[in-house]
């Protein structure tokens, strides 16, 4: 009896790390976090979505004090995805088809530093990958224009909890009206197979 358990558990916890082993995160900013958050939420394979700052050189920055650019930090959003279910490829897809990464600090009507486009990455094997997707990205489609920055992880500060899940909770805000319904709307037209 007592083996019989004790296979029980090592088979649960092998399971455990089996789907662990799938799950990882990147951090992606391009402009707003609503509007990254928003576009990521519903993708087939991402798992959660937080909004927060990265990038910078203070330790748990506010809103208040990331917009004042003196901080460095970029408004980024932590995305967490199931990797047997979408691949980082197709998940730099989305954020390279949702934002334009050819505009220094800025997205739209959104300027400043904390606007930039920026990657995380978490270890030497996920900068290889996004080394090369961007270089190919960058001639094929960009015209050697992409200013994206590429940058290790090094610390994740989660955002105030009103940024968290903000379009969903306010669709009819004139801001979410205006600029995130629309760039949700494209996406998922141009990137159905991903919804």
């Amino acid at each position: 009896m007592k083996l019989l358990l004790t296979l029980l558990i090592l088979n649960i916890m092998t399971i455990i790390a089996n789907q662990e082993s799938k799950i990882k995160t990147i951090y992606f900013g391009g402009g707003c976090f609503w509007c990254v958050e928003a576009v990521f939420e519903d993708i087939r394979g991402v798992i959660d979505v937080t909004s927060g700052y990265a990038g910078g050189n203070l330790k748990n920055p506010t809103y208040n004090q990331i917009t004042s650019g003196r901080t460095k930090h970029a408004e980024v959003c932590k995305i967490t995805y199931d990797f047997s279910k979408i691949k980082l490829e197709n998940l730099l897809e989305i954020f390279f088809l949702t934002h334009d990464p050819t505009t220094l600090n800025k997205q739209g009507n959104d300027i400043g530093y904390h606007y930039r486009s920026i990657i995380l990455f978490n270890n030497t094997e996920e900068k290889e990958v996004i080394k090369n997707y961007m270089i190919e990205l960058n001639q094929s489609l960009y015209n050697n224009a992409i200013v994206t920055e590429l940058k290790r992880l090094e610390n994740f500060y989660i955002a105030e909890k009103y940024h968290q899940g903000y379009y969903k909770l306010n669709t009819q805000q004139p801001y979410c009206n205006a600029i995130i319904t629309p760039k949700i709307l494209n996406a998922r037209k141009k990137l159905k197979k991903y919804y």
